[in-house]
Protein backbone atom coordinates (compact mmCIF):
# COMPACT_ATOMS: atom_id res chain seq x y z
CA UNK A 1 0.00 0.00 0.00
CA UNK A 2 1.21 3.86 -0.98
CA UNK A 3 1.60 6.26 1.30
CA UNK A 4 -0.92 8.03 -0.02
CA UNK A 5 -3.38 5.30 -0.14
CA UNK A 6 -2.61 4.63 4.03
CA UNK A 7 -2.77 8.03 4.52
CA UNK A 8 -6.61 8.14 2.55
CA UNK A 9 -7.38 4.69 4.49
CA UNK A 10 -6.67 5.80 7.84
CA UNK A 11 -8.91 9.38 7.55
CA UNK A 12 -11.75 7.18 6.24
CA UNK A 13 -11.38 4.46 8.67
CA UNK A 14 -11.66 7.74 11.15
CA UNK A 15 -14.76 8.98 9.93
CA UNK A 16 -16.18 6.00 10.17
CA UNK A 17 -15.64 5.52 13.41
CA UNK A 18 -16.37 8.96 14.27
CA UNK A 19 -19.73 9.02 12.46
CA UNK A 20 -22.02 6.93 14.63
CA UNK A 21 -20.92 9.01 17.89
CA UNK A 22 -21.19 12.37 15.43
CA UNK A 23 -25.10 11.16 14.95
CA UNK A 24 -25.43 10.08 18.51
CA UNK A 25 -24.08 13.56 19.65
CA UNK A 26 -26.11 15.72 17.04
CA UNK A 27 -29.49 13.94 18.05
CA UNK A 28 -28.91 14.73 21.67
CA UNK A 29 -28.62 18.24 21.59
CA UNK A 30 -31.36 18.12 19.26
CA UNK A 31 -33.51 16.32 22.15
CA UNK A 32 -32.21 18.98 24.95
CA UNK A 33 -32.50 22.07 22.17
CA UNK A 34 -35.07 24.78 23.65
CA UNK A 35 -38.35 26.12 22.25
CA UNK A 36 -36.94 29.45 22.66
CA UNK A 37 -33.07 28.38 21.37
CA UNK A 38 -34.91 26.79 18.64
CA UNK A 39 -36.91 30.16 17.65
CA UNK A 40 -33.55 32.21 18.24
CA UNK A 41 -31.70 30.21 15.62
CA UNK A 42 -33.94 30.18 12.85
CA UNK A 43 -34.67 33.89 13.32
CA UNK A 44 -31.12 34.41 13.32
CA UNK A 45 -30.58 32.48 9.74
CA UNK A 46 -33.88 34.36 8.53
CA UNK A 47 -31.97 37.47 9.53
CA UNK A 48 -28.64 36.66 7.31
CA UNK A 49 -30.94 36.31 4.05
CA UNK A 50 -34.31 38.44 4.53
CA UNK A 51 -34.38 41.42 2.70
CA UNK A 52 -38.16 42.20 3.06
CA UNK A 53 -39.54 42.95 6.66
CA UNK A 54 -41.58 39.67 7.87
CA UNK A 55 -44.90 39.39 9.57
CA UNK A 56 -44.34 39.38 13.17
CA UNK A 57 -47.38 37.04 13.29
CA UNK A 58 -44.83 34.45 12.08
CA UNK A 59 -43.23 33.82 15.93
CA UNK A 60 -46.68 32.99 16.96
CA UNK A 61 -48.19 30.50 14.45
CA UNK A 62 -46.48 29.10 11.05
CA UNK A 63 -49.36 29.46 9.13
CA UNK A 64 -49.79 26.26 8.67
CA UNK A 65 -53.36 25.74 9.85
CA UNK A 66 -54.65 28.71 8.10
CA UNK A 67 -52.74 26.56 5.07
CA UNK A 68 -54.78 23.29 5.57
CA UNK A 69 -58.25 25.27 6.32
CA UNK A 70 -57.59 26.71 2.53
CA UNK A 71 -56.66 23.23 1.40
CA UNK A 72 -59.69 21.73 2.54
CA UNK A 73 -61.95 24.49 1.81
CA UNK A 74 -62.96 25.21 5.50
CA UNK A 75 -62.91 28.34 7.67
CA UNK A 76 -59.61 28.86 9.60
CA UNK A 77 -60.35 28.70 13.64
Amino acid sequence: MTPDAATQYEWLRQWNDAGPALAANRRRELLQLSDERALAASEALLALVTTVSLNPQRLHSSGLVEQQALFHRQPSP
